[in-house]
């Protein structure tokens, strides 16, 4: 690491079972790839958030229908599966963070404000799969926390193109989140 900055590099749910069985999930690898590159050069603290759940069902609830469906679905997002190891592609290094979260937010139930406030983390650089799910929850909860909030668009995607383009362009600049391309922010660097 060259440097420390208060920015951290959030990639969530880049797992390999999720690359493997979503198509729209494998376009944003090329550009993280750069982006990773790019922020440990940098000193900027890179974060790998992914999606496991106890295979026992333990930590699923009936009333949550939609964590209940991922359980069942087989072991895609079950604990030691393999299937939610961080994709090679994106190769997490000893110097990167590994969150496990098990809701749809980076935040809930998870070490991740420990993490960012031991290093002195005030803006985050919001990256993952879906748009609408773990990119929207993570950032409304990142702004309820009082961070500085990035979204990489193209770092980003989302099942439906339409619903990807509503979230950038309307859903997250209302809530006070700056929407911009990777190369623009890599260019701020």
């Amino acid at each position: 690491m060259t440097g420390r900055t208060d920015t951290a590099l959030i990639i969530g749910d880049m797992q390999t079972g999720i690359l493997a069985n979503y198509p729209f999930s494998r376009a944003p690898v090329s550009p993280m790839r750069s982006l990773v590159r790019a922020a440990r050069a940098h000193g900027i603290l890179v974060v790998f958030v992914r999606t496991e759940l106890r295979a026992s069902g333990a930590d699923v609830s009936e009333n949550n229908t939609l964590f209940t469906a991922f359980h069942r679905a087989g072991p895609l997002f079950h604990e030691g599966s393999g299937e939610t190891d961080i994709s090679p592609r994106l190769a997490p290094q000893p110097e990167d963070v590994v969150i496990t979260k098990r809701r749809t937010s980076a935040f809930v139930g998870t070490e991740l404000e420990l993490v960012l406030r031991a290093h002195h983390v005030e803006s985050l650089a919001l990256t993952g799969v879906a748009t609408s799910a773990m990119v929207a929850g993570t950032l409304y909860d990142a702004l309820d926390r009082d961070y500085r909030a990035t979204v990489l668009s193209d770092a980003c995607a989302d099942a439906e193109a339409d619903v990807h383009d509503f979230f950038m362009e309307r859903v997250f600049p209302g809530r006070g989140a700056r929407v911009m391309t990777v190369e623009s922010w890599l260019s701020e660097l």
